[in-house]
């Protein structure tokens, strides 16, 4: 019931305020706006607003549209014949119907203000062991390392924060292939020194997943390597294990942190895919012991990997980041320039067939996601509806037909030209437009099912 009602509610308030940028336009431009509607099918609500506008709220919340006098659609008096959107000049027009996904885009702005004056508790960005063989650990980097400063190739230095804002940045660098500097030290004020990921190495990168980090090396932030809760008659509690053991050695290597910890317990297969028994040295209340543990494998194929039915690790360290208003505001651009820019770097490389189409997500995932953000608190839920504003209001204003950005580049022909796309071309493009865009979405439905069944 929360993930559909978060569903519900973030179509709503995103639908609602791309109509609203596309209503309050055509009102500053002297354009007469029959109605405002926010969703399709049955009418549930509808009232009279002091401008004549009929508003209504339909019962199918997955669309909205805002219909202004148009001679094209109907016949006008030729009283209100000023009124009209067709009749109006070529600025007008565009102005009314970018102001929609811009809209989306400020919208975005605010609420990632919002999450920056509220305050959220991130973890520090202090790094975890990285595996053998990736980039991390070819750079030099260990565990326990607080990274302090970083820059991408030709990019000025920036703090880092949070080990969010570390990942965000590895992100934007491997997608982009740049190369990436940090400047990490043993604790937050102590010298640093200087490290080099050569992500370029990657090649190139379809999409920021788990695999992409375990490539580079940097998982997850720094925790300790101490069991959590058991399941009952799991691997961990018939070898004897227990809640608030840290783990020292396995095999014979020590153990510095819950991700290596992790790691070792992920591998500890054969070749056949069968639990390999480790020798295990925990500390408990001070007494040291040693106990074989066997991973038991989880999983089919090259997919299987090893589990031992407990929480491994303790929770990392986190800092409060808070904005003042102004802050709040400068973080809130910064924030939506990087998405929007990340969002339409990812389309590009899927046009040019460098990201697969895999990357594409529909509405089960989106209501999926809406749930879970929604579940972790209100500041979760106020990033999901800034990133999913951010994603309509780029979308929107793409040059495709039947998108506002289409519409923007048609004016932008009549423009150049003199003169408008004839009415024959336009349906033409429509119907093309509505092609494509039918079957986008039914590729990311497609993506949304097989992630349900995988």
């Amino acid at each position: 019931m929360l993930t559909l009602l978060a569903f519900v509610a973030a179509l709503a308030l995103l639908i609602a305020v791309h109509e609203w940028g596309h209503y309050r336009m055509a009102l500053a431009c002297g354009v007469k706006v029959l109605r405002f509607s926010i969703g399709f099918g049955p009418v549930l609500l509808r009232w009279q607003g002091r401008s004549g506008t009929e508003f209504t709220l339909c019962l199918l919340p997955l669309g909205g549209y805002v219909r202004m006098l148009d001679e094209r659609e109907a016949e006008v008096s030729p009283q209100e014949r000023h009124l009209a959107f067709n009749t109006q000049p070529l600025r007008a027009r565009a102005a009314i119907v970018a102001a929609g996904p811009l809209a989306n885009l400020v919208l975005a702005v605010l609420l990632y203000a919002a999450v920056s004056w509220i305050g959220q508790p991130q973890a520090r960005a202090v790094l975890s062991e990285p595996a053998v063989g990736t980039l991390a650990a070819q750079a030099g980097l260990r565990s326990g390392q607080w990274v302090q400063r970083l820059s991408a190739d030709g990019e000025p230095e920036q703090e880092v924060e949070s080990f969010d804002q570390l990942r965000w940045v590895l992100t934007e660098a491997a997608l982009s292939g740049q190369d990436l500097t940090l400047w990490a030290g043993s604790a937050p004020e102590s010298a640093a020194d200087e490290y080099r990921l050569p992500l370029s190495m990657l090649g190139p990168v379809e999409s920021a997943d788990v695999e992409l980090f375990a490539r580079i090396g940097i998982v997850a932030p720094w925790s300790a390597p101490v069991l959590g809760e058991l399941l009952e008659q799991g691997v961990a509690a018939r070898a004897g294990l227990q809640a608030g053991d840290r783990v020292l050695s396995v095999d014979g290597l020590v153990v510095r942190d819950a991700q290596q910890l992790r790691q070792l317990i992920r591998t500890g297969l054969d070749r056949q895919g069968n639990g390999l028994a480790q020798t295990w040295v925990l500390e408990r209340r001070g007494n040291r012991l040693e106990l074989t543990v066997r991973p038991e494998p989880q999983g089919e194929g090259p997919q299987r990997v090893g589990r031992i039915g407990a929480f491994v690790g303790t929770p990392p360290e986190t800092v409060t980041l808070q904005e003042d208003f102004l802050g709040g505001l400068l973080q809130g651009l910064r924030r939506t320039g990087e998405v929007a820019s990340l969002t339409l770097g990812m389309m590009g490389r899927m046009v040019v067939g460098l990201a697969s189409l895999d990357n594409l997500s529909g509405p089960i995932s989106i209501a999926e996601y809406a749930g879970k953000s929604a579940s972790l608190g209100g500041v979760a839920y106020l990033s999901f509806l800034a990133l999913i504003s951010v994603s309509l209001g780029v979308l929107n204003l793409l040059p495709l037909p039947v998108l506002d950005g289409g519409h923007l580049l048609y004016y932008l022909i009549e423009g150049v030209t003199g003169r408008p796309i004839p009415e024959q071309w336009l349906e033409r493009l429509q119907r093309a437009g509505m092609a494509l865009l039918l079957a986008l979405m039914s590729v990311a439905v497609f993506n949304d099912i097989a992630r349900l069944l995988g």
